[in-house]
């Protein structure tokens, strides 16, 4: 999955204490990692700049940490410049004689190591053995819940992590994707929002929350062209009210800041004067919005009232 930034909770409510990716020595080790691994699991990347299996499997281990969602946290080790905590952890029987090494940490004690540049799939398996004998790989279901409501409060960067967690677990769930694209969205994050609707399973297509999540997406590229112009729209409209195309532009501008009411209330206003203009372009335009914002969302359900109200008059 493509890499996604910030941290979210660990269990429900609760935010970790720092970043879940963090540069390791020898000063910070008892802290970040033996002390830490008592309240989450802890993977220790030793690593060296010479080490060329290195350079693959240490992006593939922040990419697998920041997926679980912020349940793990990863400390990379450079073995060169911490060569006596290396002695130290070789004393105790770890394998650090070469390089890279990885050792899973839980309450203070080794929980399982590998060497050598695994496949990405391999790192999975291995954080989801990690996950389960910590007890918190929490259900995609539990998860997805717990990111709908830092969506809605606000806290979209928190949210887009967990629904990166719950793709994690249970990829065949279109909430978990929709959720992500709309979350990444509300950040501002339109690239990343087309790589991960790129990523989703092809059987998940045309579902629903994944045509929500598509439309929301396209809306947001016709926004940020029109959002621009949204000074020159209105004088435009000022000066003729039976400007469609300029209240058209306008509604779609107002959507991408978020004003959806006023968007409606723009294509609403254009059905009234002119129901088919533009060859229906108007309704077609709302029901594109309705489709993005969710078809049960309380703006999506007054502006299908006022439609109705239109068109069976």
């Amino acid at each position: 999955m493509s890499s996604l930034l910030g941290q979210t909770s660990n269990t429900a409510g609760a935010t970790p204490a720092g970043p879940m990716i963090i540069e390791g020595d020898q000063a910070n080790f008892m802290a970040e990692v033996i002390e830490a691994s008592q309240q989450m699991p802890i993977v220790v990347d030793f690593w060296a700049t010479w080490c060329g299996p290195c350079k693959s499997l240490t992006p593939t281990l922040e990419k697998v940490t920041r997926a679980a969602g912020g349940r793990v946290k990863l400390v990379k080790m450079d073995v060169d410049k911490n060569r006596a905590l290396v002695q130290q952890l070789m004393q105790m029987g770890l394998p650090l004689q070469s390089v890279p090494t990885v050792v899973a940490f839980w309450q203070g004690q080794i929980a399982d190591t590998f060497q050598g540049a695994l496949p990405e799939s391999e790192v999975k398996r291995f954080f989801d053995a990690l996950l389960k004998l910590a007890g918190s790989a929490a259900p995609a279901a539990e998860l997805i819940t717990q990111a709908k409501a830092l969506l809605e409060e606000g806290q979209a960067e928190q949210a887009a992590q967990l629904f990166a967690a719950a793709v994690h677990e249970d990829r065949e769930k279109p909430d978990a994707w929709a959720g992500l694209i709309r979350a990444l969205l509300a950040m501002g994050d339109e690239e990343q929002a087309t790589d991960i609707l790129a990523e989703v399973p092809p059987a998940l297509a045309d579902h629903a929350e994944i045509a929500g999540a598509k439309a929301a997406l396209a809306l947001a590229a016709e926004g940020r062209k029109a959002q621009g112009a949204r000074t020159g729209l209105e004088a435009r409209l000022a000066a003729d009210p039976a400007d469609h195309e300029a209240r058209y532009e306008l509604a779609t501008a107002l959507n991408a800041s978020g004003e959806r009411e006023a968007a409606a209330e723009a294509l609403l206003e254009i059905i009234r004067r002119k129901r088919d203009w533009n060859e229906d372009a108007a309704r077609l335009q709302l029901l594109k919005f309705f489709e993005a914002w969710g078809f049960d969302d309380p703006d999506t359900m007054a502006a299908r009232r006022k439609l109705s109200a239109i068109l069976f008059k």
